[in-house]
C-alpha cells in the first residue's frame, strides 16, 4: 500500500494542453507542414547552392527539369532558388507583423479591461481602427513611407520596416477585444479580489495574475496572426507595392508569373501552393490550440 504522504505531483497546465492538443489530428498535421515548410526554407538553401539571383538568359522559361526542378523564370533564375529566398521574407514578415500586433493588441486589451477610466476611449480607438478600409489603408501608408524608409535604411531593409510595421499597426484591434473581454471576467474571480485586498499593486496584478490568465486568447492569436500577415503581405508584393522586383516573396513571384501565365502556368502555381499550404497549415495549428486551451474542451 502506497504512503498517503507521498501523493503524486500535480499535472501541469500545459501538460494537459499538449495531450489536447496532440489529440487534434488537423493541429498536427498542420504543425507537420508548417515545420516542413520552415525546413525546406531555411535549410533549404544549404542544400540547394544556386543562387536566387543568378540570370542565364539561355535556361530563361524552361519547365521542371532535374536541373532546375521549379524551372526557371523569363531571366533564366532558377523558379526553386527564388521560391526560398521568398518564403525567407514572407515567412519573416508574418512573424515580426504578428509579434508587433500581439504586443499592441495585448497591450491595449489588458489597459482597457483592467482599467475602468481607460476602458471607453482605448475601445472607440479600436472600433475607429475596425472602421478603417484595410487594404486602401495599407496602399497609403505604403505610398506615403515607401520611399524616406528606402532612403534612410535601404530598399530591402526599408521595405521590411515598412510592411511590418503597416501589417502590425493594422491588425491589432482583435487580439485588443478577446483579451479585454477575458480581463473583465477576470476582474470579477476570487483570487484577483484576494490579491487585491492583501494591498497588490496593479503592475504586479497585471504581471502576475492577469497576463498568465489571457494566454490562452493570446497564443490562439498569435498562431493566425501569422497567417493573416503573410496573406496581406502577399496581396501588397502581388499588386506591385512591396518589397523591388528584384527582391522575391512568394507575393512578387505570383505576381510576376501571372504576365506567362497562359503559357507557363506551373510558375503560378508553386507561390500560391506556398502560400496556400502556410496558410491552411497555421490555421489547423491555430484551432488545435483553441480547442486545447478552452477548459472546457480540455477534458473530453
Amino acid at each position: 500500500m502506497s504512503d498517503p504522504l507521498f501523493k503524486a505531483a500535480p499535472r501541469s497546465q500545459w501538460r494537459d494542453v499538449w495531450d489536447q492538443l496532440k489529440r487534434h489530428r488537423g493541429a498536427m498535421a498542420g504543425a507537420a507542414v508548417f515545420i516542413f515548410i520552415l525546413g525546406l526554407v531555411f535549410l533549404g538553401p544549404s542544400l540547394w547552392s544556386i543562387d536566387p539571383a543568378y540570370i542565364d538568359i539561355r535556361a530563361r522559361n524552361q519547365g521542371p527539369s532535374l536541373t532546375h526542378p521549379f524551372g526557371t523564370d523569363q531571366l533564366g533564375r532558377d523558379t526553386l532558388a527564388r521560391m526560398m529566398a521568398g518564403g525567407q521574407t514572407s515567412i519573416a514578415v508574418g512573424l515580426s507583423a504578428m509579434l508587433l500586433s500581439l504586443g499592441l493588441g495585448s497591450f491595449i486589451g489588458v489597459i482597457a479591461g483592467y482599467f475602468r477610466r481607460l476602458d471607453g476611449p482605448l475601445m472607440r480607438l479600436t472600433d475607429l481602427f475596425l472602421s478603417l478600409p484595410l487594404l486602401p489603408l495599407l496602399l497609403v501608408m505604403v505610398m506615403l513611407f515607401r520611399e524616406a524608409l528606402s532612403q534612410r535604411f535601404g530598399p530591402e531593409t526599408g521595405i521590411f520596416i515598412l510592411i511590418v510595421c503597416a501589417i502590425g499597426l493594422t491588425s491589432w484591434m482583435p487580439t485588443a477585444r478577446i483579451v479585454r473581454s477575458d480581463v473583465l471576467a477576470l476582474k470579477e474571480r476570487e483570487f484577483i479580489l484576494a490579491a487585491r485586498s492583501v494591498g497588490t499593486t496593479n503592475t504586479a496584478m497585471i504581471t502576475r495574475h492577469i497576463l498568465p490568465n489571457v494566454m490562452s486568447p493570446i497564443v490562439v492569436s498569435a498562431a493566425l496572426g501569422i497567417a493573416n500577415a503573410i496573406i496581406t503581405e502577399s496581396a501588397l508584393s502581388f499588386l506591385g507595392l512591396g518589397f523591388p522586383p528584384d527582391f522575391p516573396t512568394w507575393g512578387r513571384l505570383l505576381n510576376d508569373a501571372t504576365v506567362y501565365v497562359q503559357d507557363y502556368p506551373e510558375r503560378v502555381f508553386w507561390p500560391g501552393l506556398a502560400i496556400s499550404l502556410t496558410v491552411l497549415s497555421i490555421n489547423y495549428l491555430g484551432d488545435g490550440l483553441r480547442d486545447a486551451l478552452d477548459p472546457r474542451i480540455r477534458g473530453r
